[in-house]
């Protein structure tokens, strides 16, 4: 017995208040939160004692439902859609007093109240609720669900998309009272288009028109997408709008909140951090809002009433998930605007495949402005091919050519002017002088190049390179094969030293800019906005977008272009875009004369005769070669597939961020392409399910790794 022990003995009489003290240091002790209990013998719920509840464990072999027992002190909170914590995995053997016990905690939703289960084993109860909020409504279940099915994923993996994680402090704010629907608007801009007027009277009396719109050039597409909102709220429903990264979302938010005013819309974006973030969605889910703009996230808003969806710049590749099932924006729209026969909006500067053939098929209409309304609004495309390069003097001296600095020089008399460059960095790429042969890590044969003036490290590996030397010819200088952001920006601040020189990229993205004199030098999707627009632009190093081996190259490089030169003002106000890059080259001829829908025409017909997408269906499955082709043996294909490879996938670099289809560093994996024509996606896409959970339930130790529409094939 300890000595303190000794001290506490009292004599009989003063036992009460010794009991007394003690229970009062139990109270304010903090005592760890227990287990939540098994509830081992408790009375069940009266009615509907069985919950249906959706466990979250991504895995396909589990992708279904499991049932559990409600207690009754859980009765009331236990509702459909609200967050649970069940125990999981315990096996059918340890069962006590009729109740399964055992088992790891695990986190769920409750999709479903029921009399009775059709498990006839005895079963485990909830173990609580961990908050009555209904988070899961109907509408959104059999969203995952079909988003799950589409994609040969589990509904588990689409409700960790779908669903924000939980933040106490918002849950316990009540939302704001719902405002009243707002007049309809005016026009306004979408007068410049033959059918704009249309679309939005159709919009504010409750139809449901479907549209791929070709914006025209300009700072108007923010109000227009506002517009078009305004009208589907004054029908007393709700519009929901995705856009590609949280600059673009700022200025449709901004034009929401001129068009609508203010408490009519949520805005969803990562950058509003998690707390703000999920009390806006509260308020989108309790119907306080019936307005959503966000980035790839909110394509799952739960908005009530759901009269539009609309998306901006479809193929911008941030609309792609990077998280299994993989899911793209574009496709999920089109799952809502068909299951909810709601309208749907497609819109941007450029136009893709995708877009083509929903407007080639009849799912949608075309809305864009005839060649009066666009020769007002669009630029002065100039081009400054490989013939003119050879012949110009000042442009194999410094890079540039001679029309290049001239377009500047006059440019920055008015205002800003904007210089496109493929690549960040000072030499992102780096040959020999000589003979031109790429330079090439000593240690992992990775390629070199020079993030500033001074230092030359390997892209792989990161080590620094002292030394080089070529090994085809024993030269030691080098030569830059594409020049970087940073270099072209000292280039040109040596050019015009009484210019500010600004650039803006992944380091450091700018928004916008004054209308003052400046030269912004920017990559490929980091263009600032200006404000009055770009008195003129330079897109550098066209042969670099559209030399790149992919099936899409060109249609990505015209999309970059026509972001860029949509900054540029107008025609009649003097705005002028040159473009270096060969002339004859189909995405540049499309540029010139603005026809990005004619690009993406001739391209979806030139992947018809081949059977690509988006003409046909077609999945990636990746993985070590033996475990590649065990899975191919043993999937019931669709007897109309077609399998093409496997070949070698392409290795994952060191020091690069791995993404989830990828082989982990320093292994050889391969990759199958699976083709099937039309009408037979669903098909292939249970297919692959099927064998994936039949492949996990085995426990098969070797991934495989399965992608639906995979966004690049080559």
């Amino acid at each position: 017995m300890s000595s303190d022990n000794e001290q506490s003995v009292e004599p009989e009489g003063g036992a009460p208040e010794q009991l007394a003290l003690i229970r009062e240091t139990v109270r304010k002790a903090n005592v760890p939160r227990a287990k939540p209990r098994t509830w081992r013998g408790a009375a069940l719920a009266k009615e509907l004692p069985v919950a249906r509840v959706l466990v979250n464990k991504g895995v396909l072999h589990l992708d279904q439902y499991f049932d559990y027992a409600v207690p009754e002190e859980l009765d009331a909170d236990a509702q459909p859609g609200v967050r649970v914590r069940v125990r999981f995995g315990a096996g059918g053997r340890n069962v006590r007093g009729g109740r399964r016990e055992g088992g790891g905690l695990i986190d769920g939703f409750l999709v479903e109240r029921r009399a009775e289960s059709d498990y006839p084993g005895a079963l485990a109860a909830l173990a609580y609720v961990v908050s009555p909020e209904p988070v899961l409504g109907p509408e959104l279940l059999a969203l995952s669900r079909a988003v799950a099915d589409r994609y040969a994923g589990s509904l588990a993996d689409v409700l960790q998309l779908a669903v924000p994680p939980r933040n106490g402090r918002a849950e316990s704010k009540p939302s704001p009272e719902p405002l009243p629907p707002p007049p309809a608007p005016s026009a306004g801009s979408w007068a410049r288009y033959e059918q704009g007027p249309a679309f939005l009277r159709a919009l504010a009396e409750g139809g449901a028109p479907r549209a791929v719109w070709t914006a025209l050039p300009g700072p108007h597409w923010p109000q227009e997408i506002a517009r078009a909102v305004a009208a589907t709220l004054a029908s007393g429903r709700g519009a929901l709008v995705v856009v590609p990264d949280g600059r673009t979302a700022g200025r449709v938010d901004a034009a929401l909140t001129e068009v609508l005013g203010a408490g009519r819309h949520a805005l969803l974006t990562a950058e509003s951090g998690p707390e703000k973030r999920y009390r806006e969605w509260l308020a989108v889910r309790r119907g306080s809002v019936r307005a959503v703009v966000g980035t790839r996230a909110a394509m799952f808003a739960p908005v009530a009433d759901l009269g539009l969806v609309a998306m901006w710049d479809d193929g911008d590749s941030s609309h792609s998930d990077d998280n299994a099932p993989f899911p793209h924006v574009r496709e999920v729209l089109e799952l809502r605007a068909a299951h909810g026969r709601c309208a749907f909006l497609l819109g941007g500067t450029n136009c893709t495949v995708e877009a083509a053939q929903l407007v080639e098929s009849g799912w949608a209409l075309p809305l864009r402005a005839d060649r009066e309304q666009l020769r007002t609004a669009a630029p002065l495309i100039r081009t400054v091919g490989d013939g003119e390069l050879a012949r110009d003097g000042a442009a194999r001296a410094a890079r540039l050519p001679s029309l290049a600095w001239q377009t500047v020089r006059d440019g920055l008399r008015s205002g800003p002017v904007l210089v496109q460059v493929p690549r960040r960095g000072y030499a992102p790429r780096l040959a020999c002088e000589r003979c031109r042969e790429p330079a090439r890590c000593r240690h992992c044969a990775g390629p070199l190049e020079a993030p500033d003036q001074r230092d030359l490290n390997c892209a792989w590996c990161g080590r620094a390179e002292t030394a080089w030397h070529c090994v085809a010819c024993g030269a030691n200088r080098l030569r830059a094969q594409i020049v970087g952001a940073r270099r072209t920006a000292e280039e040109l601040g040596r050019a015009f030293p009484a210019v500010p020189v600004r650039t803006s990229g992944r380091d450091h993205i700018l928004d916008s800019v004054p209308d003052v004199p400046a030269l912004v030098v920017s990559t490929p999707g980091a263009e600032p906005v200006a404000e009055g627009g770009y008195a003129a632009a330079l897109l550098l190093d066209g042969w670099a977008m559209v030399g790149r081996p992919d099936l899409r190259a060109g249609e990505e490089a015209l999309r970059r272009w026509t972001a860029a030169a949509s900054l540029v003002r107008g025609q009649q106000d003097g705005g002028t875009v040159v473009i270096v890059a060969e002339p004859t080259l189909r995405p540049v001829q499309a540029l010139v004369r603005w026809d990005p829908v004619g690009h993406a025409r001739r391209e979806l017909a030139e992947r018809a005769e081949l059977g690509f997408p988006p003409v046909s269906r077609m999945a990636s499955v990746t993985g070590p070669p033996e475990a590649l082709a065990a899975f191919l043996a043993a999937a019931e294909l669709p007897a109309e597939a077609e399998v093409l490879g496997p070949v070698p996938a392409p290795r994952t670099e060191p020091g690069r961020p791995r993404r989830p289809w990828e082989a982990p560093v320093g292994e050889s994996w391969e990759r199958a392409l699976l083709r099937v024509p039309p009408g037979s996606g669903a098909a292939l896409a249970a297919a692959l399910k099927t064998a994936q959970a039949a492949r996990m339930a085995r426990g098969n130790g070797d991934p495989v790794r399965i992608r639906i529409d995979p966004p690049d094939i080559g």
